[in-house]
């Protein structure tokens, strides 16, 4: 479980988060939704440590994220930050075996190798697995930053927007691959989604945030109505059914 208590975080004098408090149960696809400003990105960034806690707490399973060294903290999440660079003159296998670095430490064996080629392959990486990743299109980068992160094989993967660059086929495979990996292999998966369709036709849970708080939170199946999405986006937000799935119609 991802306990969040009392969380609130500022840029200077900008407030960004405001006192957020979030349970969300292990296992299962939790998508944060929300307007741009909405604080989605701070938000998991803190939920991966990657800045400092100004106020309140988060803990995996009791581990409280400031008391426990990185090292173990790298075996319990990982993340792919919405900025995330890479050398140019790294191979796209190499990219993907980095995910690797917390369980052997620098030293790979046959399974890191045996994992990393898995990857290759789920991820339809493999012919290009001997590639720069400066060769790569910007969906074909996105999609081994992602494996990166998936290789890792941790219980919980935090990901800030991973669809972004991808087309509609990768996008939709990603989505059934988190899909997967949380019902096949218990992983809990924390998502920020621009698209709010993915996360109806993929996500357990919802959180939304607007103006730096939880504007709504629970069951994604009782989330996805016109009258409760509508106010976070500032606009109205048709909600039907196809195929006892909820489609929001935004585009209208």
């Amino acid at each position: 479980m991802i306990e969040i208590r009392n969380l609130s975080h500022a840029e200077g004098r900008t407030p960004i988060l405001h006192d957020i408090t979030l349970s969300l149960p292990k296992g299962g696809v939790t998508a944060i939704l929300g307007p741009n400003g909405a604080g989605k990105s701070t938000l998991l960034s803190l939920m991966a440590r990657l800045r400092p806690l100004q106020a309140g707490s988060i803990a995996y399973d009791g581990m409280d994220i400031a008391a426990t060294p990185t090292e173990r903290l790298a075996r319990k999440l990982a993340i792919l930050r919405q900025d995330s660079t890479v050398g140019s003159r790294l191979t796209v296998r190499d990219l993907v075996g980095f995910g690797r670095f917390p369980h052997h430490r620098g030293r790979p064996g046959p399974a890191d190798r045996a994992a990393v080629e898995a990857a290759l392959g789920q991820f339809d990486l493999a012919p290009l697995a001997g590639r720069f990743t400066e060769e790569l299109s910007g969906g074909q980068r996105q999609r081994a930053l992602v494996a990166m992160a998936f290789v890792q094989a941790t219980d919980y993967l935090l990901l800030d927007e991973p669809l972004s660059g991808l087309d509609m086929y990768y996008a939709r495979m990603l989505m059934r691959l988190l899909r997967r990996l949380a019902e096949e292999h218990g992983r809990t998966v924390v998502v920020v989604l621009h698209e709010i369709n993915y996360a109806a036709a993929h996500a357990d849970r919802i959180v939304a945030l607007k103006d730096g708080r939880v504007a709504l939170e629970g069951p994604a199946a009782e989330v996805f109505a016109s009258a409760r999405l509508s106010p976070i986006f500032g606009m109205e937000i048709p909600v039907e059914r196809w195929h006892g799935r909820p489609v929001a119609l935004h585009y209208t």
